[in-house]
Order: structure tokens, then sequence, then C-alpha cells
């Protein structure tokens, strides 16, 4: 009986003994960090990973993130020093440095989002509302950001929080004036592209205009050293002519007379009224023609 009491007892104090060991008992891994609480008083951070202990039943843990962390900052229209609104779209990057501050400031990440957000729309208002439209889109925006970046990691310093990055996605004008702009661009882009145009149909007609006069004076050209060919061609011709009627004016009258014959004599109605006795008929009545005659009226 005395040693089944015993067994019993023993088997209490070791469930008990593995109670306190699990108690006593804490795991940090490498993307955390912890704070022990003894009676809700935060107590030294534990940054280091692995295997560590505290008083049970007494200490409790709270685990932060060790990782760096994501502030999205919601747009908003800042005015910038040329008062030209602007909506800028910015993000944030930080890690919690210092456990213990950033427990006693704020507590959690969603509190530390919500309070870390106040501080950079504040930074965001004064740099960029010193800077101009053009600075801030173009021109300083690396600038703008670092400056933005170190301000608001001196107000988060007092958080507990490192500020690694603040960057600018987006820094535009609203929708409304972009619109504007948008309109006024195109109307000038028409207007450019309109004036090119006419500038372009303006050079066309030059170009024509020159190329019909060079083409009407290559055509006067052509016509006048054709006209000058066809004059010796018919000059050519005529002396042509000429020559043979001197070699034998007979054949050369019988030749051009088949030729008038033939000419005016064609199918499809043809008609003629000329007397009969006229010269034109002279080879009807007598093959020798003109030359013929002449003997017989002598005679």
């Amino acid at each position: 009986m005395r040693h089944q009491v015993l067994g019993v007892v023993i088997a209490i104090l070791v469930a008990v003994g593995l109670v306190v060991l699990y108690s006593s008992a804490f795991i940090v891994s490498q993307t955390q960090q912890a704070l022990v609480l003894r009676f809700g008083e935060p107590l030294e951070p534990v940054t280091q990973p692995g295997l560590h202990w505290k008083a049970p039943f007494i200490d409790s843990v709270v685990y932060l993130d060790n990782r760096i962390l994501d502030l999205e900052n919601p747009s908003q229209e800042v005015i910038a020093s040329d008062q030209k609104r602007l909506v800028v779209d910015a993000f944030a990057r930080y890690r919690i440095t210092n456990p213990l501050r950033f427990y006693q400031a704020v507590g959690t990440v969603q509190a530390a989002n919500s309070r870390l957000a106040t501080v950079l729309n504040s930074a965001l208002r004064r740099v960029l509302g010193e800077s101009t439209f053009i600075a801030v889109v173009r021109d300083n925006r690396e600038e703008l950001m670092h400056r933005i970046a170190e301000q608001v990691n001196r107000e988060a310093a007092g958080f507990g929080i490192t500020v690694v990055d603040v960057r600018i996605r987006r820094a535009d004008l609203p929708e409304a004036n972009s619109q504007a702009v948008f309109q006024r661009m195109q109307t000038e882009r028409q207007r450019e592209a309109a004036e090119i145009r006419a500038q372009g149909n303006e050079a066309a007609q030059r170009l024509r205009a020159r190329a019909e006069r060079e083409a009407t004076i290559i055509l006067a050209e052509a016509n006048s050293k054709g006209e000058q060919v066809r004059g010796q061609g018919d000059a050519e011709r005529n002396r042509i002519f000429a020559a043979a009627f001197g070699k034998d004016p007979d054949f050369f009258s019988f030749y051009r007379s088949m030729q008038a014959y033939e000419a005016s004599m064609k199918p499809d109605d043809t008609r003629l009224l000329i007397s009969p006795d006229s010269s034109f008929f002279n080879y009807f009545q007598n093959p020798l023609g003109a030359a013929a005659k002449q003997p017989a009226a002598a005679n």
C-alpha cells in the first residue's frame, strides 16, 4: 500500500515538474523578438533567437516582429508651393528596434501603423508643401523622399521604430485637373498637327505647281522640237518629191493622180460632183493622161 502511495506521489511530482518546466520555457524564432512581462511590467527584451526561461505562472511573453514591416499610406491631396494640388501615394518600410519602448508607446503593430501614418502624412505635407509641382513630379523626387524619411525617422524614434525607407509611389494631379491638362495637351497636339498638315499641304502645292510648270515647259519644248523635226521631214519629203518630179514628170503625175483617186473614191457612199471633162479624170479618158492629149490637140 505504501509503495502505491509513493508511486502516486512521485507521478504527481513529475507532472507538476513538467508543468513548471513547460511554463518556464519559451522559444524565440529568427523572425521574432520578445518581451517578458512580470505582473504586467516589462523586463529586458529578448532579441536572441532560441530557448529562453521565465518565472512560471508569474511572467508572460509578448512576441514582436523582428522583420521589416510595411506601412501602406492611403492617397492624399497635397498643395505644392506653386499652389498646385497633387495626389500623393506613398509607403514606408520600418523595423522595431526598441521592443521595450515600442510596447510602452504603441503596444501593437496595428497601433504603430496608425501613429506612423499620421507622422508620415505630416512629413509629406511639410516637405512637399515647400517644393514645386515640377520638383515633386520630375526633378527632385529622390531628395524629397530622403528628407521625408529623415523627418519621419526623428518622430518615429519615440515609438521604438526605425524607418528604413519612404517612397512616393505616385505623385500626380487630381482626376479633374488631369482631365483638363489632358484636354489642353490634346488640343495643343491637334493644333500642332493641323499646322504641320497645313505646312505639308503648302509644300505639296509648291512641289505640284513646280512639277506642273516643268512638265508644261518640257511638253512645250518637246512639241517645238517635234514641229521642227516634222517641218524638216516635210521639207525633205517635198525635196524628194520635187527631185522625183524633175526626173520623170509623167510618172510623178500618174502616181499623184492614183493617190488622189484612192483618197477620193473610198467605199461606203463616195460621191463626187465634178465635170466629166475635168483634168481630174484625165487618166480615165486616156491612160497617158494630159501628156497624151497635148499632141492630139496640136494635130
